[in-house]
């Protein structure tokens, strides 16, 4: 009878699943990072879901029509957004004050990082106009840019390139302002939702349109144009990364991704590496491989794209 309780999962937890060990072993793993946190100070790291709510709010401030209360009348929207965005404010300064407080870790830096949260997310509130800007431009140009997009509302609601965008746009502004950490959450919340994965770092001009979106990457480094557009799967990735003769480390924060000029269009399945640039005006084929420069107006297919030639009047 005993061996039949403990076949249907009935006996003792410690006997069946071997608990003691193995929460000895995680113990054992977890005492050399639990002895270096003692030594920095134990600060609480930035919460997932609190950004994650702060997103909701941002969205209802920037678009309160579409993201806000249905019920908004035009006498109310300020109202609405004007305490939207105090709470919203108000949570993300915790939030900064989380991630400047865990990176200054054993400092005695206290005061000035409550100081320096306030600053921080007061100068990224006054940069909320300029953004929503930047994203009506990004929206009218997916709306020109896609014969089967039906409306703006389609475009705005439903457009995963818009979502992704739209992260990217408020991450690289906490980027900018010295909270990476957040806005690498903000970047990686908006990868898990649309597949596109573009850091925080990257510099993207106005009237940008990613379409169907899945797979793109950009990386840190990219530098990005006006009216440029992407489309699913392209990459635009480091070719080599140096490491540090002492430690053999990749070297951080060197330009490394390519330099996309206005007006360039990058089709599906395109890979593009290293710190080049891609000339103004350019049109990029499907799933060619690029690692040096392209001039200016070239077309770029994947015959020309194993050579070093460029095509200045071809098609596509």
């Amino acid at each position: 009878m005993s061996t039949h309780h403990q076949e249907n999962g009935n006996a003792h937890p410690d006997a069946q699943w071997q608990l003691d060990r193995i929460v000895a072993e995680l113990r054992a793993s977890r005492a050399g990072s639990q002895q270096s946190r003692k030594e920095k100070g134990v600060h609480e790291m930035p919460s997932r879901e609190a950004v994650r709510a702060i997103l909701e709010g941002l969205f209802a401030v920037l678009f309160p029509a579409h993201f806000g209360r249905p019920d908004l009348s035009d006498e109310g929207v300020d109202y609405f957004v004007g305490q939207t965005l105090d709470r919203t404010l108000r949570e993300l300064h915790v939030q900064v004050q989380r991630e400047l407080q865990f990176e200054a870790r054993h400092r005695d830096e206290h005061g000035s990082t409550r100081s320096g949260a306030f600053d921080l997310t007061r100068d990224f509130a006054a940069r909320l106009p300029n953004v929503r800007a930047m994203l009506e431009k990004d929206i009218h140009a997916a709306y020109q840019g896609d014969p089967a997009a039906k409306s703006i509302e389609e475009v705005r609601f439903c457009y995963p390139g818009i979502t992704a965008v739209t992260h990217h746009r408020l991450a690289h502004e906490l980027y900018r302002l010295g909270a990476p950490l957040l806005a690498r959450i903000v970047a990686e919340l908006a990868h898990s939702a649309t597949g596109i994965d573009i850091h925080p770092g990257a510099q993207i001009g106005e009237s940008f349109f990613i379409d169907h979106g899945t797979g793109v990457v950009i990386g840190e480094t990219a530098v990005i144009g006006k009216r440029v557009r992407l489309y699913q799967a392209v990459t635009l990735g480091a070719k080599r990364v140096p490491a540090s003769e002492d430690n053999g480390t990749l070297i951080k924060g060197i330009a490394r991704h390519p330099i996309v000029e206005d007006d360039v269009v990058i089709y599906a399945g395109a890979t593009i590496l290293g710190r080049i640039t891609i000339g103004h005006g350019s049109t990029i084929g499907g799933n060619v491989w690029i690692t040096c420069d392209v001039p200016p107006d070239s077309r770029v297919t994947q015959a020309l794209s194993r050579s070093d030639a460029f095509d200045d009047g071809g098609g596509i």
